[in-house]
């Protein structure tokens, strides 16, 4: 009786083991089927190599690279494909820090060296009015920083000896027509207004004409000799004025918006050094260096004592010709890729979206953004170059910029290796750093 209650109880028991296991057995199978299809509910953006992760493809299959199975990327859990997010530790690890777009005027002016010239537009050229001869020439030679007034050459002019003397006697005559006939004959011939009024005043002919200096400033050049003779219309010397110098400065042609006609300059000059003057700019030539890609700004300065020369070494400060505020942003916020400018911005909960921008000047370590942010928005300004490159890896684009489609060709397990399609520099994505999604 014993034996047989205990074969009833241990075929009991392998009842309920048999249950049990074929319950779980069941159960399970249910759970992990429930759990791949929640895995298959998430949308893949993309199937990509570990090994190459910059190559995206649009269908699962084997690596063309290596012999391995693609690896899906799926979306995110917040449906942004346009930024990526960051967590708090990670963002630490990195150091990343931000800063705010600030409408501020942009500091200071440009920087630039130039050297001191001749102004051209102070130059007075002397030229014979008559033919004659030379009958002395002063101790005179280029270089001399002649007053004005000064004489340079003493000419004979045999034609004004008879002109003279008619006039003498129509004077004589008092005749007023005649007297304003034969002065204008004196013109015609061109004799000097104050030597006509000098003939007029003592009634003595004056046969000889001594060319003097026009203009205070540098002779720099005589072209007459005592005995040679002249004729009309031929130069015999030059006279280029001191009393404004130009300064030549030169400014890299990305820069050439910073400057206008017109705006302030401040000169500092290594002959006298703690000394500040004050300029203007008068001109922006058009042409550009070729080889240096500087193009000239030239400066006006009062030289009223003539301490001033031409050649010397001058630095100069031009004033900023628009003191208008405009949005700010760190120099070191700004991604130039070549194609583009990218900053970063800063979202809510831990997000980061590359947005596109178009910049202006740029001074002390500041860039002026003429489209793209709005002030008050939060930039990153270190560490925005791993999340601009794990960015390129998911595809993500600044707004307003189309995404590239995935790669057309769908990889096959009859693919083989192809280790000559691989890219000389490996990248490695970001994803694998913890916290970066």
């Amino acid at each position: 009786m014993k034996k047989l209650t205990y074969s009833l109880l241990t075929l009991a028991l392998a009842g309920l083991g048999v249950a049990g296991g074929y319950w779980l057995g069941h159960g399970g199978t249910v759970m992990s089927a429930a759990a791949d299809g929640a895995k298959k509910e998430r949308p893949a953006l993309y199937w990509f190599d570990p090994m190459y992760p910059t190559q995206h493809f649009n269908a699962p299959g084997k690596s063309p690279f290596m012999d391995m199975q693609l690896v899906p990327k799926y979306v995110d859990g917040v449906e942004d494909t346009s930024s990526i997010s960051v967590s708090p530790q990670l963002a630490q690890n990195l150091g990343m820090r931000t800063a705010v777009v600030v409408r501020e005027r942009l500091p200071g002016g440009l920087d630039a060296v130039g050297s001191l010239g001749y102004n051209q537009r102070d130059i007075a050229n002397l030229q014979a009015r008559a033919a004659g001869f030379v009958e002395r020439v002063y101790d005179r030679a280029p270089g001399d920083v002649l007053p004005a007034g000064a004489p340079l050459v003493d000419l004979l002019i045999p034609e004004w000896s008879a002109a003279q003397l008619e006039f003498v006697a129509v004077l004589a005559s008092g005749d007023s027509r005649l007297i304003q006939a034969s002065r204008q004959r004196l013109q015609l011939l061109g004799m000097p207004e104050a030597v006509i009024a000098q003939v007029a005043k003592t009634r003595t002919v004056r046969p000889v004409l001594t060319l003097t200096t026009p203009i205070a400033g540098e002779l720099q050049s005589l072209e007459v000799r005592a005995g040679m003779s002249v004729s009309a219309g031929m130069s015999l010397a030059r006279i280029n004025g001191l009393g404004s110098v130009w300064l030549d400065s030169a400014i890299p042609e990305a820069q050439a918006t910073l400057v206008q006609v017109g705006a302030p300059v401040s000169v500092a000059l290594s002959a006298y050094p703690g000394q500040m003057l004050a300029g203007k700019v008068v001109a922006i030539l058009p042409s550009v260096d070729p080889q240096n890609r500087t193009l000239t700004v030239r400066s006006q300065l009062p030289n009223p004592d003539g301490k001033l020369r031409p050649g010397m070494f001058a630095s100069v400060r031009l004033a900023d010709p628009d003191p208008t505020p405009s949005l700010l942003v760190p120099s070191e916020a700004v991604i130039r890729t070549g194609k583009r400018t990218l900053v970063m911005v800063a979202e809510d909960q831990g997000r980061y979206k590359p947005t596109e921008v178009r910049i202006g000047r740029e001074s002390a370590g500041r860039i002026e953004v003429l489209d793209g942010l709005s002030e008050g928005q939060k930039i990153v300004t270190s560490g925005q170059f791993l999340i601009d490159s794990e960015a390129s890896l998911q595809g993500i684009v600044p707004a307003d910029e189309p995404m590239a489609p995935a790669a057309s060709m769908a990889p096959t397990a009859s693919m083989a290796p192809a280790a000559s399609m691989a890219p000389t520099t490996p990248t490695t994505s970001m994803d694998s750093m913890e916290g970066m999604k």
